[in-house]
């Protein structure tokens, strides 16, 4: 039995994997605060060649029934949107200009 975390044909996104697969978005967007724009660069770089075969794994499967793995890729996807504008934008993790604003949402789609 191995330990991964994603599906077999996404195991180049593992060593990503721990980091990124994070179930919600105020924890996403925490992740992203507390990282350097040279780990969110990284990611960034080995995610965004795979994000269209993430999704074609994606779509073979109803979304409120996804394998845990395949969760765990869907996670990582909304990561990698997460951090696509500070790494290709701002260069920055916070928004430039936005001072200490800060946008609370209460519920979220799932998974």
């Amino acid at each position: 039995m191995t330990d991964s975390l994603l599906p077999e044909e996404f195991a180049d996104l593992e060593p990503f994997a721990a980091r990124w697969c994070i179930p919600g978005e105020p924890a996403r967007y925490t992740a992203r605060l507390n990282s350097t724009m040279t780990d969110m660069q990284a990611f960034y770089d080995a995610a965004f060649p795979r994000v269209r075969d993430a999704m074609t794994y994606l779509d073979r499967f109803p979304l409120d029934e996804l394998p845990e793995r395949a969760e765990n890729l869907l996670h990582l996807v909304y990561s990698f949107v997460m951090v696509s504008l500070p790494v290709e934008v701002w260069h920055q993790p916070r928004v430039i200009d936005a001072g200490t604003a800060y946008f609370d949402r209460y519920l979220e789609p799932t998974p």
